[in-house]
């Protein structure tokens, strides 16, 4: 149910607006959480997703799949699956600059 008379429910609006979100909005849109070790070892919960990031997804059609998320087409070629990021946990981290980029923009300094 629409609540705000202000914010449009359109989908051809909400697509423009997430594929066009400048990279700050973009940020928040395709963070994902930290699994249970990684959250109490850095002590942040969610970071954004990045390229070489190990993920396992928990909600969907592909739950429980970890790494990268492939489909078999009939003719027998595979096809890379997009999964929303909230439907997944980071296990393992790309590199670690971005989390301490994080944490000392949360004032979080100690590691």
């Amino acid at each position: 149910m629409k609540f705000n008379p202000r914010v449009s429910s359109s989908r051809r609006k909400c697509r423009k607006g997430h594929f066009t979100a400048p990279s700050s909005v973009r940020r928040v849109l395709m963070s994902a959480p930290l699994s249970s070790e990684l959250h109490s070892k850095y002590n942040v919960r969610s970071v954004p997703v990045r390229k070489d990031d190990e993920v396992q997804v928990v909600r969907g059609t592909f739950k429980g799949r970890e790494g990268k998320v492939i489909k078999e087409k009939v003719n027998g070629s595979t096809v890379n699956v997009g999964v929303d990021p909230s439907k997944c946990v980071i296990t393992k981290l790309r590199g670690e600059l971005l989390l301490i980029r994080i944490r000392v923009l949360r004032g979080l300094n100690e590691l």
